[in-house]
């Protein structure tokens, strides 16, 4: 493997699903000031609303993810236009 070819702030970083609550250890040079412990061990934490633990296509489930308000807001969108 190569030396010296990643940034200098490449480090592991534990991401957690909002959705599903899975927590994976990558490395990244993702900034965050958040922590948190993975395997008793302390890393920066980066959280991420779906991943492959929660999206459909990995799962095989069928899931409605609606952000609060887009249904409104395209309602009001289509309204305006008649």
């Amino acid at each position: 493997m190569k030396k010296a070819i990643h940034p200098a702030d490449y480090r592991p970083v534990v991401f957690e699903d909002l959705a599903s609550g899975a927590k994976f250890l990558i490395g990244s040079t993702i900034s965050t000031s958040e922590t948190t412990t993975f395997d008793g061990k302390e890393f920066p934490k980066a959280t991420v609303e779906i991943s492959s633990k929660s999206h459909p296509f990995y799962t095989g489930e069928d899931r409605l993810l609606d952000k609060t308000g887009r249904v409104e807001r395209f309602k009001q969108r289509a309204a305006k236009k008649k």
